[in-house]
């Protein structure tokens, strides 16, 4: 009888008649060693759509037996030194548990832990280890480098390998989660903070496999572009099972099956364990996780029993241990391995007197050592070579492993384990001890790192398994090796110009034509990476289907319906355009991938992603923030900004924050413009920045669906646009003069109210187009924090809105689509004893016409005016009787209700 056969001996307690069984069983095997896997596969697919269709009811199940999945017998032979990678992991453990430790020892006056996690690398050096030893290549001329999402808690070990690696040093291991002074490792992946090691930021957790995902899908789509050979490459992401449950994490498996991602492999660690206790207590989380995976098309590899189960695995002829490991939920694995190999034969065996039998001339150490695939180097590295060469699919291996792998009665297993960052010398010896660490008794107390010498076996040993690979891991570039010139300004010319008498366009329509532009660039067209959540049509920009075609992986299989149309829908496996779906949360993965490609591909890449502005920064915060970690360079561009421009859609459509949110990110660049020639000199500066000066920074911009007419750039101005402010007009000829301040289309209405100023008030305007509060926010902390720590220099800086504010006479009015907060942010660098008034857009937005909501939310021309009229009052130049008449001449209802509540 064959190996399956055996196997497949299993009695099942429900089953009628075994004889039958066995001779299908046997049916199969024979298929199996004579014709393969994939005809049994054939025949068993056909049997089971043949008794459907006879009207037998076979319910789905997406899960297999809670066994590996590759048997012992298809296991290759390891091809390294178990010996000295054992002793290699077992030096990294104690580095990485040492320098945590041992950075938790100090006691600032201030009190208070710096924190870190053991737990997490004890459960995975193992795999990371094999990955390092015999699949992750570097970079280098024959390979352009695997890309891994290690997960984020468990960077003690990546700092562990480093340092026997010798990229790092002892004093920066000394100063784990101490940065302030420069010296040392960050907490979690950092590129920001570690710009020569992390790749990818992993914490918040959800954020590194729905990067990964998209990451492995940009590396696809460089290449059938042809911009860069990434066919030997492979996307490795580690994360933990309580991290999958984050929306994120699962929440786009279905898009890498659906295109094939054969470069995508995730390793999930199944610890059993989260921060506060069991992942599924009452149930099992691989089974739980094979079920999504392999319902969403993923090839799953179970990576459960290590090699010691194997003879018991072997020898259960009637199934009951497999039963029994069918049956036992994760909260009891946890329990087993908290405690001992006694606890193990009374609570697993003992639940079945034959299994008791079965372990009989066991010892209790016997017991105690039975393994978890995920500490088992054999196991690991054969689902490391079985996902490594798949094709077709993504992979995912779920891995059993033990939170706390080795750290003892006090740690291992244990629902605090997460937490725990301090061991007494007792625990400190047990595991020294136990991964036989050469470090005698009188020294333990001072957890001193352990390096062999330099000629040592296990040291040649970890140098070569590098070099052979490529190099070391991690490892990022912070700057990419080809150099690209941004176009000068006057490539831009049709949107810099006036538009013709009558001709009304949106800021909007303007980007368009700026895109085109770039896209026409001999150098920098084929860089652009297109990117929209389903609202190309929205943004006018359907025309760019036909033009450049959207990426499909395999092109077009069907005729568009709209195909008699001049800008029909197109897909092309060349497309250039990235259509994302309603998903903007993909949408800002695939251009995080592409904004931080001149990192990861050593090719500049130029992303623009226009969405709704209100389902931006709102909806992907976190992945906004880790952007700015991954030093990303590109181009946000929320649409129909603003509280009051996106009339009809209501009160979760109606943005009025986005600028509040994208301020909170250092590197984040915002503006938002009036003109489609502010638009021009900002992108195209954005362009010198990111692309020719390879600056790490990236831009957010509004934009507008409201169409009005464009006056054209101003030779002078372009300074002021990039700095936030300029002057646009000055109106009147009163004896009053007050400063008209305004972004966005509610300038337009700042505009109209200089008009009303003049004609019904005699007083006399200047209107400044604020570009950027922001920025002139930062500029004036900038020239603030100059001072306050230059106190001896003779000529203190000034902020650029104070010099030009300066310059001016009579109270300042600012007004936007914003929230209050967003004008108010220049408030400080406003000149001493001037009146400063502030409009804005605090509430929810609601559904109306245009002209009600800037009404309701008091921001239109005649709010503007009242505010004016007021300031004045304030500086005694008017009489408060003026305030009162404009009011009553408005139809401005004083009482009605406040729009911040409304």
């Amino acid at each position: 009888m064959s190996s399956f056969a055996q196997a497949g001996a299993v009695q099942a307690a429900n089953d009628e008649d075994t004889l039958e069984t066995q001779e299908w069983l046997e049916a199969l095997a024979a298929v199996l060693d004579r014709e393969g896997p994939q005809r049994a596969h054939y025949l068993l697919e056909r049997l089971i759509d043949e008794a459907r269709r006879s009207g037998a009811h076979i319910p789905f199940s997406p899960n297999t037996a809670y066994v590996n999945t590759i048997p012992p017998g298809l296991e290759p032979a390891h091809p390294g030194n178990l010996e000295l990678e054992s002793r290699i992991r077992s030096y990294v453990r104690w580095n990485a548990m040492a320098m945590v430790v041992k950075a938790n020892k100090h006691n600032p006056p201030d009190g208070g832990d710096l924190g870190g996690h053991i737990a997490s690398f004890a459960s995975l050096a193992t795999m990371i280890g094999c990955g390092q030893n015999h699949f992750w290549h570097a970079e280098d001329e024959n390979h352009g480098g695997d890309l891994v999402y290690f997960q984020g808690h468990t960077s003690p070990g990546m700092y562990g390998r480093a340092y026997l690696e010798g990229r790092l040093t002892e004093e920066q291991l000394n100063h784990f989660r101490q940065e302030v002074d420069g010296k040392g490792l960050s907490s979690y992946p950092h590129p920001k903070l570690m710009p020569d090691f992390w790749q990818f930021p992993t914490v918040s957790m959800g954020l590194g496999p729905l990067m990964a995902i998209y990451q492995a899908r940009f590396l696809k789509y460089l290449h059938a572009r042809g911009i860069a050979d990434t066919s030997k490459r492979k996307v490795w992401v580690f994360c933990g099972d309580g991290e999958m449950d984050e929306p994120e994490s699962l929440g786009a498996i279905a898009l890498a099956a659906r295109e094939k991602l054969d470069n995508l492999i995730f390793v999930i660690n199944c610890n059993l364990q989260r921060l506060d206790g069991p992942v599924r207590g009452n149930g099992k989380i691989i089974q739980e996780l094979e079920g999504d995976f392999r319902g969403s098309g993923w090839n799953v590899i179970k990576l459960i029993w290590g090699g010691y189960w194997d003879p018991l695995l072997a020898h259960d002829k009637e199934g009951i241990l497999r039963q029994i490991m069918e049956e036992t939920v994760d909260g009891e694995y946890q329990a087993y391995k908290a405690n001992d190999g006694k606890f193990v034969r009374e609570h697993f065996f003992g639940k079945h007197p034959k299994l008791l039998e079965a372990v009989s001339r066991m010892s209790d150490e016997d017991i105690w050592r039975l393994n978890r695939g995920g500490h088992d180097p054999h196991k690991v590295y054969a689902a490391f070579n079985a996902a490594s060469t798949h094709t077709g699919q993504p992979t995912v291996i779920l891995a059993k492993t033990i939170k706390g792998y080795g750290m003892g009665h006090v740690g291992q297993a244990k629902n605090p384990t997460h937490q725990q960052k301090k061991l007494e010398l007792d625990s400190i010896r047990e595991f020294r001890d136990r991964f036989g660490i050469p470090i005698p008794d009188d020294k333990l107390a001072d957890l001193p790192y352990f390096k062999p010498a330099e000629d040592s076996p296990e040291m040649k040993y970890l140098h070569e398994r590098r070099a052979a690979l490529g190099g070391y891991l991690p490892r990022r570039r912070a700057k990419a090796d080809e150099q690209l010139k941004a176009p000068a300004l006057d490539a831009f010319k049709a949107v810099l110009e006036p538009t013709a008498e009558g001709r009304e366009i949106s800021t909007t329509q303007a980007f368009v034509r700026i895109l085109n532009q770039v896209l026409r660039d001999k150098e920098l067209g084929p860089r652009v990476v297109p990117i929209l959540a389903d609202e190309s049509r929205t943004f006018g920009m359907e025309g760019l289907f036909r033009q450049i075609g959207i990426y499909a992986p395999e092109g077009q299989k069907y005729t568009p319906v709209d195909k008699d149309q001049v800008m029909y829908y197109k897909e092309a496996a060349d497309g250039q355009l990235l259509q994302e779906g309603i998903n903007e949360a993909g949408a800002m993965s695939s251009w995080i991938a592409a904004a931080t490609s001149y990192s990861s591909n050593n090719r500049i890449m130029i992303p623009f992603f226009i969405y709704y502005s209100m389902f931006g920064f709102q909806r992907i915060g976190d992945l906004a923030w880790a952007a700015g970690d991954m030093q990303a360079r590109g181009f946000l561009l929320g649409g129909t900004a603003g509280r009051t421009t996106l009339n009809g859609e209501g009160l979760q459509h109606e943005d009025g924050h986005s600028h509040i949110l994208a301020s909170t990110i250092p590197n984040c660049v915002s503006y938002d413009p009036t003109f489609g020639h502010e638009l021009a000199v900002i992108i195209q500066h954005g362009l010198k920045r990111m692309v020719e000066d390879q600056e790490n920074v990236y831009y957010y911009l509004t934009v507008m669906n409201e169409n009005y007419p464009q006056p054209g750039l101003t030779k002078g101005d372009e300074e002021g646009i990039i700095k936030g402010m300029y002057k646009l007009k000055s109106h009147g000829k009163g004896k009053n003069r007050v400063q008209l301040m305004g972004s966005g289309t509610i300038l337009r209405e700042v505009m109209a109210a200089q008009e009303l100023l003049a004609a019904d008030w005699d007083v006399a305007s200047d209107i400044w187009s604020v570009t950027s509060f922001t920025e002139l926010r930062r500029n004036g902390l900038d020239a603030e924090r100059h001072n306050m720590l230059h106190p001896d220099e003779k000529k203190p800086q000034v902020a650029y809105v104070t010099e030009q504010l300066a310059k001016t006479e009579g109270p300042i009015i600012a007004s936007t689509d914003y929230m209050k907060l967003f004008a108010d942010q220049i408030r400080p660098f406003v000149p001493k004893g001037r009146e400063y008034k502030v409009l804005g857009t605090d509430g929810f937005g609601r559904s109306d016409f245009r002209s009600k909501l800037r009404e309701h939310f008091e921001v239109d021309r005649h709010f503007v005016v009242v505010a004016a009229l007021r300031a004045l009052a304030d500086e005694g130049k008017v009489p408060v009787a003026k305030v009162a008449e404009a009011i009553k001449k408005y139809g401005i209802n004083p009482n009605k209700a406040n729009p911040q509540y409304a």
